[in-house]
């Protein structure tokens, strides 16, 4: 099956605007032969003023012809608005249409892909690349019409003056549109691609080093604490100082080539005019001169709108990237589950399908108990979260929600059975009420605040200038972690689903936000299953059942006390935690 092409393909996502996009192509070529017209009616001043000579008083067309140069210019030049106006409106629809589609798609992949793909690549693909397609076919594709027809026009005018002039006007024209080829072709494509990966690659880190600048700043690192991040801008530098070198050659001779038709214009003037100059040789080579400057821009336009067609090519191979991942497969026969039970059997998961971070891991959860996760950093305490909330699918075993596998439960019937607290809460530029009713569109006013007293918001309120309708964000107010983190509590509350997923919740809240915070975990965890993940072994203290999570494994499973009477890891950890809360920060004896 012949692969379609990238313009094609846009023009099928235009629908009817794409007529718009042809329009442009239109009018932007009659645009490109309406503007050769004023170099005849200079043709026909310098001719006219040759004639006169030395009486130009005889010359009594000159301003007639000047006149009409400079309406046929304006005449081109509001054609070509015109074109633009078309091209610009199809290509916003275009771009448009892109971004939607590729922001459908993603909403229908497993809530786990942004994290595993990286915000900033995901950012700069549905932002820039999309951005890309737009200035290719608002600007580049009429200019692609204009750039072919002036040369068919200038071919024309070049022959029917002097044929000889014309030919000789075209050699330098055809050097440098060899040398153009060579600097625009397949390997071209290939390093157009690299350089896309390597602003990628700094757009994702640049992100991600922007989020830890409260690190930064609070442990007085430097630059060099984000290695990754410094490295990604010298692996940048390093390529375009090797890429602009490898091109300085070729483009020397380029620029040369197609500014030399003036050398070769005034050679051919020796060698035409041996036996002596005519007025009619001269008023030629004058227009010649005039007129071959359009070759070389033309050529320089054409030039660009390659490597543009090159960038839409690796944009639409990048959107490709996110359209092409599957979403998690959706049951032909759903089922609800029949209670708020959780049982994983046998579960092995990795996220590159080689280094597995959960390892035949099997638990059973009854409805209505409070579990917690506990173990070593990157024991796989999260990602067996995300699992149950089916961010991921594993590659074997069962995860099943009320005694029913959550590949066989609706997306949308998942989403109201599990709620998920996060470590770091997101809210939205958007007002207090407005971060809450997401839990829940269709909820009262009444319901929001009543979420918002249960999840210990009230003095949060009390201090904002107009209480839950407070903007919060960019040019709103902003929240403490802890106040964010009680925020989203109460967008949990509201939403009321019976099973309720906590990772490290209080991570960044403060002493007097934890105790809100905790709380407001115990009113949201009535009558609930509740799974948490903790490293403050404090919060798990009193939970149902603790289950000790490390290298992708149970090591232990049992209440706390029994825990600590086995001696083991949860033990160690315990005498650690213990130690560490101990500690106080000494004064300086005077």
């Amino acid at each position: 099956m012949k692969k379609q092409s990238n313009l094609s393909r846009l023009l099928q996502i235009a629908g009817n605007h794409k007529y718009l996009t042809y329009a442009s192509w239109v009018l932007s070529a009659i645009s490109a032969f309406i503007a050769l017209v004023p170099f005849y009616y200079i043709w026909k001043v310098i001719r006219e003023v040759f004639k006169a000579a030395p009486d130009f008083s005889r010359a009594q067309n000159l301003t007639h012809n000047g006149w009409m140069a400079v309406l046929f210019a304006v005449i081109a030049v509001l054609v070509y608005i015109a074109g633009l106006m078309c091209s610009h409106k199809g290509a916003f629809r275009i771009a448009t249409n892109l971004r939607l589609k590729t922001m459908e798609h993603i909403v229908k992949l497993p809530l786990g892909f942004a994290e595993q793909f990286g915000s900033g690549r995901l950012r700069k693909i549905v932002n820039e690349s999309s951005a890309a397609t737009e200035t290719y076919l608002a600007h580049q594709l009429p200019d692609r019409a204009n750039a072919i027809a002036t040369p068919c026009g200038l071919f024309i005018l070049l022959l029917v003056f002097d044929w000889r002039l014309g030919l000789l006007s075209l050699v330098p024209v055809v050097l440098g549109f060899l040398i153009m080829m060579a600097m625009t072709g397949q390997r071209m494509q290939d390093k157009m691609k690299e350089y896309q990966n390597a602003l990628d690659d700094m757009s994702n880190e640049a992100v991600e080093y922007v989020r830890g600048i409260p690190v930064v700043k609070t442990f007085g690192q430097t630059i060099f604490s984000f290695k990754k991040f410094k490295d990604s801008i010298d692996r940048y530098k390093a390529w375009v100082i090797a890429y602009t070198k490898e091109l300085r050659a070729p483009m020397m001779l380029y620029t040369a080539a197609i500014n030399g038709v003036f050398a070769a214009l005034i050679a051919g003037g020796l060698i035409f005019t041996q036996g002596g100059v005519t007025k009619e040789f001269l008023l030629d080579l004058m227009f010649y001169i005039i007129i071959t400057p359009i070759i070389s821009v033309t050529l320089t336009r054409i030039m660009f709108q390659s490597e543009n067609a090159m960038i839409v090519d690796d944009a639409l191979q990048r959107i490709d990237s996110v359209l092409n991942l599957r979403p998690l497969a959706e049951p032909e026969k759903p089922e609800c589950p029949k209670d708020a039970s959780v049982q994983l059997s046998h579960i092995h998961f990795s996220y590159d399908g080689k280094n597995e971070v959960i390892k035949d891991i099997s638990l059973s959860i009854p409805t209505g108990q409070t579990v917690a996760f506990v173990g070593p950093s990157g024991g796989g305490k999260t990602t067996l979260a995300n699992l149950i909330c089916r961010f991921f699918d594993p590659q074997s075993g069962i995860v099943k929600i009320g005694s029913v596998d959550v590949k066989k439960i609706p997306k949308e019937e998942l989403m109201n059975t599990v709620s998920f607290v996060f470590q770091n809460s997101r809210l939205i530029k958007a007002s207090i009420l407005e971060n809450v009713r997401m839990g829940k569109p269709d909820a009262t006013r009444q319901e929001i605040m009543a979420a918002l007293h249960n999840a210990q918001c009230d003095d949060i309120l009390e201090k904002l200038p107009q209480g839950a309708d407070t903007v919060i964000g960019t040019k709103g107010v902003y929240l403490s972690g802890g106040e964010q983190q009680r925020i989203s509590i109460a967008r949990v509350m509201l939403k009321n689903a019976p099973i309720v997923i906590l990772d490290e919740a209080t991570a960044f809240a403060d002493p007097d936000n934890e105790s809100r915070v905790q709380s407001a975990f115990s009113k949201l965890s009535e009558g609930k299953t509740v799974i948490m993940i903790a490293h403050r072994l404090s919060t798990v203290a009193g939970v149902d059942k603790i289950y000790v999570v490390e290298d992708g494994q149970i090591t232990e499973s049992g209440k706390s006390r029994e825990l600590l009477e086995k001696g083991g890891i949860f033990s160690r950890m315990w005498q650690d935690y213990e130690t560490s809360v101990q500690w106080k920060v000494a004064k300086e004896v005077q």
